[in-house]
């Protein structure tokens, strides 16, 4: 059986896709990149935006196309939009032969091979997560979350929190230590708030760096302000190999909105937290997520999620309007401000973001930092592409041919050239 697998949405969807496919392989099944060849197609889904879901309808279309002029191909539609809206695809897509929960996604092998689908009442966790060749690998620690952001249609996809055990964590790591991978990212929906059996977030992390020997960066992604405690900033700058590049989710700038968002943070407490995280971590930069345009923001308002930028100055900013999902509280909220008024401030917020982020890198000319080799840039394959702790890419000429992807090397940057460093080995 040859098959086709997209995946869209967030790095957790990413890392389940890779599971998948180690399924698929180990099953006999051969990839294809041919949707004239395929004998199954998977579309792992997101639905946190309308976007997201209009583009996997646009998908279903094609490959409805595929399925009645070209070959009998088996198309199952998984991921959170099909936890979301399993009635409507069954209705509007009946030529989908399954919709698949996000809790059975990896039961999708059984179903390809003729069994019927289980329906599982709890998430289910594997045991690898890695992309085979790859020097970086993702790895789930929680899936779900509790807190029910007002605008968020996670917790109705993902379901409530749930940790994976401690000696499965450790037990992945150390395989992926001894492949060669040279950097993990700890995935959930809200990673800090990982608990299971009494062993907390910062007890992981410094867990997990105790069986550390060729992973030189630890990541983790993505944190809650709430949740971001003491002992978790004290093992960040305690631990050498867990990056002082961490990503704060900040959503707003304005306390009165952030409580309607129900982020339960304020914009002071975000400061407090920024300003502490600076004072305990050396080195440390910071990237984020803003929503702009959310019900009954004011121009006001607004501004208060610009100045909070120019506070915060975070490298990255993953930047969006306000998406109505129906289902939450935020859609049902009067007040929804006007499509070209929510585009107008992202666009502004935008050129702003740039403007700092272009400032902030030319101070950073001239520092050195450990640095990933990923490969080959595009453009000049004498060159080689890095990635720093600060999630920073570099271009450099390597000073001996033993130099390969894989490699951590000591890169001193020289010269900016768009958003990627020149750089020279230090």
């Amino acid at each position: 059986m040859k098959y086709i697998l997209e995946s869209y949405g967030c790095q957790l969807n990413m890392a389940e896709a890779n599971a998948l496919e180690i399924l698929l392989k180990g099953a006999g099944m051969e990839k294809t990149e041919d949707a004239n060849d395929a004998d199954a197609v998977i579309i792992n889904t997101c639905s946190v935006r309308k976007s997201a879901e209009n583009r996997i309808w646009g998908r279903l279309s094609f490959y409805h196309h595929i399925k009645k002029a070209v070959r009998p191909v088996t198309i199952v539609v998984t991921g959170c939009m099909a936890e979301r809206m399993k009635d409507e695809l069954i209705k509007e897509a009946p030529f989908v032969d399954a919709v698949i929960g996000t809790n059975e996604k990896m039961e999708i092998v059984s179903f390809l091979q003729g069994n019927a689908l289980e329906k599982e009442d709890r998430y289910q966790f594997v045991s690898s997560y890695h992309k085979d060749g790859e020097f970086s690998s993702y790895v789930p620690i929680m899936n779900g979350c509790n807190n029910f952001c007002s605008y968020c249609i996670v917790p109705y996809v993902r379901g409530r929190e749930v940790s994976r055990p401690v000696d499965e964590v450790i037990r992945e790591i150390e395989m992926l230590d001894t492949l060669g991978v040279k950097e993990i990212t700890l995935l959930g929906q809200n990673v800090n708030s990982y608990n299971y059996n009494g062993m907390t977030f910062p007890g992981l992390l410094d867990e997990i760096c105790l069986h550390l020997k060729n992973i030189r960066f630890v990541r983790f992604d993505s944190p809650h302000p709430k949740d971001f405690s003491d002992e978790l900033i004290e093992v960040i700058a305690s631990q050498e190999k867990v990056c002082s590049h961490i990503h704060l989710p900040m959503q707003s700038g304005n306390s009165r909105i952030l409580q309607l968002m129900n982020r339960k943070t304020t914009r002071e407490a975000f400061f407090a937290l920024a300003d502490k995280m600076r004072k305990g971590i050396s080195g440390l930069t910071f990237s984020t997520d803003v929503m702009v345009g959310f019900p009954t923001e004011t121009e006001e308002e607004y501004n208060d999620t610009l100045t909070a930028m120019d506070y915060l100055s975070p490298l990255e900013a993953f930047m969006y309007y306000y998406n109505l999902r129906e289902g939450t509280p935020a859609a049902k909220m009067e007040g929804q401000i006007d499509e070209e008024v929510k585009t107008a401030r992202l666009e502004r917020l935008i050129d702003e973001q740039l403007r700092r982020c272009a400032e902030m890198k030319q101070k950073r000319i001239g520092l050195v930092s450990q640095a990933l080799v990923l490969g080959p840039t595009r453009n000049d394959k004498e060159a080689f592409l890095a990635r720093n702790e600060h999630n920073e890419m570099m271009s450099f000429h390597p000073s001996s041919a033993s130099v390969r992807p894989g490699d951590i090397v000591n890169l001193k940057t020289t010269e900016l050239k768009g958003n990627t460093y020149l750089a020279v080995e230090a």
